[in-house]
């Protein structure tokens, strides 16, 4: 595992301050669906596991243990845009 991919965590090793925190190279579907919900979704309306895993099915990147890379998420996003796919529904 890459430094990247790994979750992140204190100078110690161990999760930072007793708390997990989110790595956003290294993302599951549901942290993802999460994360891209609090930061305003799709128009303001939630992103849900479903709509990732629709884009995932549609091509979108992912990480060779099926996270997601939400740098990599986004320009596939835009890439699929500026050819008229659908992308984030």
């Amino acid at each position: 595992m890459t430094p990247e991919h790994a979750p992140s965590s204190d100078p110690h090793g161990g999760p930072a301050q007793g708390m997990s925190r989110l790595n956003p190279a290294a993302l599951s579907v549901a942290d993802a669906a999460r994360v891209l919900t609090r930061i305003g979704g799709v128009g303001g309306k939630p992103v849900t596991e479903a709509m990732l895993r629709a884009d995932i099915d549609a091509g979108a990147p992912t990480n060779a243990d099926g996270s997601l890379n939400l740098v990599h998420y986004a320009a596939w996003l835009v890439k699929e845009m500026s050819v008229g796919g659908a992308g984030g529904d």
